[in-house]
């Protein structure tokens, strides 16, 4: 576990000295700027902020894995081995864009109006944050999920990013999603006046990402042996 903490720690070291995380902070800042608005029902303004952190977390989590300078990282595998090297990126870009969601959720409930879409009924701001809290969790480790999927693409092919970004789409628009259901919860709840947790679709993200981790690390440890 120490190792793996350190590992995590050194890839988040990597992640800001590099910039590479810049691209994506702005593409969020963007994305927030454009679809939240001062004023506007909380629970709105949480759920887009939670859906657009789903390309985001793609995006660093995708930076994460393939930005070490190959000697370093094979060093870092022959120290600790491949899969410890590449779990300890993923927990890197997860904790990354789960913290930019965070912060955003915190701007929002700060600028949001605490009453759901009709402008009448109030939302107890606490049990918002944390409906939002989770379902950030939940498109923060699916965007984890398909960003370690998206390794496997070209490190210099600049459709990489895009062919990811698509996945997260699906992922949002798609009915079956835990994605789709968190936010859905969130906007549900503006309409509805109340504020629902969406605890069940951050559980299944969580399989889901444990699942698209332990392939992937399958299939890393079947090629080292």
């Amino acid at each position: 576990m120490s190792v793996l903490i350190a590992l995590t720690r050194y890839q988040l070291a990597l992640l800001l000295r590099s910039q590479r995380w810049l691209p994506p902070l702005l593409l969020y800042a963007v994305l927030l700027v454009i679809g939240v608005w001062p004023g506007e029902p909380v629970l709105d303004g949480l759920g887009f902020a939670a859906a657009a952190l789903l390309p985001v977390a793609v995006w660093l989590t995708w930076v994460c894995l393939t930005g070490e300078p190959a000697a370093a990282r094979a060093c870092a595998v022959a120290a600790a081995g491949a899969v410890r090297v590449r779990l300890g990126a993923a927990l890197a870009g997860l904790l990354a864009s789960a913290s930019l969601g965070a912060v955003a959720c915190a701007v929002v409930l700060w600028s949001g109006a605490a009453h759901g879409a009709d402008r009448r009924t109030a939302i107890p701001l606490g049990s918002a944050a944390l409906a939002a809290l989770l379902a950030v969790v939940c498109c923060a480790l699916l965007g984890t999920a398909v960003g370690v999927l998206g390794q496997r693409l070209p490190r210099g092919a600049v459709w990489s990013v895009p062919v990811m970004s698509i996945g997260a789409l699906v992922l949002l628009v798609s009915s079956a999603s835990p994605a789709n259901a968190a936010v859905g919860t969130l906007v549900a709840g503006s309409r509805e006046g109340r504020v629902g947790l969406p605890l069940l679709p951050a559980l299944l993200a969580a399989l889901i990402a444990a699942a698209v981790f332990a392939a992937v690390a399958r299939r890393s440890a079947q090629r080292a042996g």
